[in-house]
């Protein structure tokens, strides 16, 4: 089993910045993938950005440009730099991660408990 843990969320207004962290634990290993993904009130939960063990990295075209995801070389922690924060950008934020081959067309395995992100005047 893989644990994670998330930090960081909070209320921010309009046009802020906020960067949350997630650290993995247990039968993590280095190669996996790891992710964010969001998910607010009466919506389905999005794949936000994703990073590879090899920095390569995914965005949604909804975060594209504003949000960076990052890890630290060691590779069991991501990190999710969140720029010019919109109400839309409000929701749940969860950590996930796995084998590579889980990101396409699959569901990773391991996810955190999840830290809310509130973005209000």
């Amino acid at each position: 089993q893989v644990q994670l843990v998330e930090s960081g969320g909070g209320l921010v207004e309009p046009g802020g910045s906020l960067k949350l962290s997630c650290t993995a634990s247990g039968s993590f290993y280095g190669i996996y993938t790891m992710g964010w993904s969001r998910q607010a009130p009466g919506r389905e939960r999005e794949m936000v950005a994703t990073i590879t063990s090899g920095g390569n990295t995914d965005y949604s075209a909804s975060v594209r440009g504003r949000f960076v995801i990052s890890r630290q070389s060691a590779g069991a922690t991501v990190y999710l730099q969140m720029n010019s924060l919109k109400p839309d950008d409000t929701a749940v934020y969860f950590c996930n991660t796995d084998q590579p081959i889980r990101y396409f067309g699959d569901t990773p395995r391991y996810w955190g408990q999840g830290t809310q992100v509130t973005v209000s005047s």
